[in-house]
């Protein structure tokens, strides 16, 4: 038998055509194409923060997590969203 326990039609000629079949992939699992889960689930999770900043009316300086999270952490010290109510200047060269 080539088809997976799961197969409803045990038909499938190989293993790997009953795989086919079922729709069952890799997610995002070629390096050498520049494919990488980890990235992606990063990069999603950076703009899923953005998004929610922007929900509470945040409007932090970047999509990255690190201004995301700063434009959030100064929102919550002054008690104001950043970016609307406030911005935070940055030093003066001298």
């Amino acid at each position: 038998m080539a088809c997976t326990s799961g197969c409803r039609t045990k038909d499938h000629p190989s293993y790997a055509e009953c795989l086919k079949a079922k729709g069952v992939a890799t997610y995002l699992a070629s390096p050498s194409k520049g494919l990488d889960g980890t990235a992606q689930k990063k990069w999603d999770a950076e703009l899923s923060a953005y998004r929610n900043a922007r929900a509470e009316g945040i409007q932090p300086d970047g999509t990255t997590m690190d201004k995301v999270t700063a434009a959030i952490k100064a929102s919550d010290k002054a008690g104001a969203a950043y970016g609307r109510d406030f911005n935070v200047a940055s030093e003066m060269a001298g």
